[in-house]
């Protein structure tokens, strides 16, 4: 029972890497992919999200629009690379297809010509689907990035006047008591005056 504990220790030890060590391990040693890095991806991912969200809760709440706006930005892009991946796929196997059913139809001259215009659509297809996915997805970036900076000055320009208007408010509060207290004060001194005479 006792060598369990330690053993237990050391396995939580090595549950704790972040995703960058893993991500460094699995670049610089390839033969131990299968073995000891698949697993660790996981709960690497789980302490990464983990160390994300306490940074972003422990700072102000433009530190949170900040993490926020990153995230928009990197599930934008990467769903423009998705869209992009789905149509390379899709494209490519009906190239394969059409080539397949073509070639066993057709034979000789027919079929050098049918692979030349076949290559010309594949490429053309890819040239308009790259142009098309990465204007949208810059086009949405850049959305992303200028609502981002509107909403964080906004932000900034309320906390500025409600600090403002907090700090006026003292002010007058403290100016009130201070003459409060003047006139008081002089109140006082008057009324001892006039009972003195």
């Amino acid at each position: 029972m006792a060598e369990e504990k330690p053993k237990r220790e050391e396995v939580e030890e090595e549950r704790k890497d972040n995703l960058y060590d893993v991500v460094q391990r699995l670049i610089f040693e390839p033969s131990k992919v299968k073995a000891s890095l698949v697993p660790l991806f996981p709960e690497a991912s789980r302490n990464y999200t983990r160390q994300l969200l306490i940074w972003s809760r422990q700072g102000s709440p433009l530190q949170r629009l900040l993490c926020i706006s990153v995230g928009i930005v990197a599930l934008v892009t990467l769903s423009g690379l998705v869209a992009f991946m789905v149509f390379f796929l899709a494209a490519t196997i009906n190239a394969i297809l059409v080539s397949l059913l073509i070639s066993l139809a057709v034979a000789g001259g027919f079929l050098a010509l049918f692979f030349v215009f076949v290559t010309a659509i594949y490429i053309g297809a890819l040239s308009v689907a790259i142009f098309a996915l990465s204007t949208v997805t810059f086009w949405a970036v850049v959305a992303v990035v200028i609502t981002s900076g509107w909403v964080g000055f906004l932000y900034t320009l309320w906390l500025v006047t409600r600090k403002s208007l907090g700090f006026a408010k003292q002010s007058l509060s403290v100016t009130g008591s201070a003459i409060t207290t003047y006139a008081a004060a002089w109140g006082t001194r008057n009324l001892a005056n006039k009972k003195a005479i």
